[in-house]
């Protein structure tokens, strides 16, 4: 058990994705590589950054509050794990408060979640990047990466 996958996704709260979608796609040079009308996704290679409309982001982390754009939390860090329940073990054995979790996601993981001593958020997840950006790519699954399927 251990961290060895690094950081796998961040989320960032948006309060306006058009605006955002445009300076990243813009200032990194990078096509978006999934879209829905509350988030789009980019692929950093090391790591997917996820923008996400803040009115959708209390789903993600609930009970935590979700911070307004001028204070507050406003990413989600996601770090990939082999084992959530026995990474949540240890984390709790370490006076780690869980979020939520583990939960079983719609999407296809299992997911907890943290939140650290400045109130940002972060999620522990299954499956790795590389197998869900492959589905995607080659159609096979329309199901977001990090959150939920529901979104029209």
């Amino acid at each position: 058990m251990g961290w060895t996958n690094g950081i796998d996704a961040i989320t960032l709260f948006v309060d306006d994705l058009d605006t955002s979608k445009a300076f990243y796609g813009s200032v990194f040079d990078l096509p978006v590589m999934f879209e829905d009308g509350a988030s789009a996704v980019f692929d950093f290679e090391s790591s997917l950054v996820d923008l996400l409309k803040r009115s959708e982001a209390p789903e993600l982390i609930d009970p935590a509050p979700v911070a307004p754009g001028e204070a507050g939390s406003h990413v989600v860090f996601t770090l990939a794990v082999e084992d959530v329940d026995g990474m949540c073990a240890d984390l709790r054995a370490r006076g780690v408060e869980l979020l939520n979790g583990p939960i079983d996601r719609p999407w296809g993981v299992r997911t907890a979640s943290i939140r650290d001593p400045d109130g940002t958020s972060g999620r522990l997840r299954t499956r790795s990047r590389r197998t869900e950006k492959s589905s995607m790519v080659a159609g096979g699954s329309t199901q977001r990466f990090p959150r939920r399927a529901s979104t029209p």
